[in-house]
């Protein structure tokens, strides 16, 4: 049984399964907040439109005559508030992707940009490299056991 639970701590605290919960507990906000977004202001104007305030009643009834004995109601009124909400979660998602899609695009331009200042700022000028070979070529020069043929005028003239 402790390794039961070792196991299920160790499951359980691994981040994919946190994040599943946050994304689930967000995603059940979200949606309360979108449902009431489509039921008290999207439906009461689409109802406007339609000629009903309440569009989860629409249906339409067949008569007996057609079917044999009772009237069929098909309520399409539930289906078209679902769609309604469907199509207002995803729009929701879409906007919010769209937003983080551009701050991570931005990041990712600012980064590069302090990059690219950060390699700018780190290579050395020609001038530089030049004094630097200089330096070393003589510090050649002034070692016994290198060749000494380096000539004298290659000091830096200012």
């Amino acid at each position: 049984m402790k390794k039961f639970i070792e196991e299920f701590k160790e499951f359980a605290a691994r981040g994919n399964v946190i994040d599943l919960a946050v994304a689930v507990i967000i995603g059940n906000a979200i949606n309360k907040i979108v449902s009431s977004l489509v039921n008290d202001i999207f439906t009461p104007i689409l109802g406007i439109f339609v000629g009903r305030i309440n569009i989860t009643s629409l249906s339409l009834t067949i008569s007996s005559r057609l079917t044999g004995g009772k009237n069929l109601v098909i309520g399409y009124g539930n289906f078209l508030q679902s769609v309604i909400n469907f199509l207002t979660i995803t729009f929701c998602i879409f906007i919010i992707l769209k937003g983080l899609n551009k701050l991570r695009e931005f990041n990712f331009i600012k980064a590069k940009e302090n990059e690219a200042k950060e390699d700018e700022q780190e290579k050395p000028t020609t001038e530089e490299l030049l004094m630097e070979i200089r330096d070393l070529l003589r510090e050649r020069q002034n070692k016994p056991d290198t060749v000494s043929d380096i000539p004298d005028d290659l000091e830096e003239k200012q």
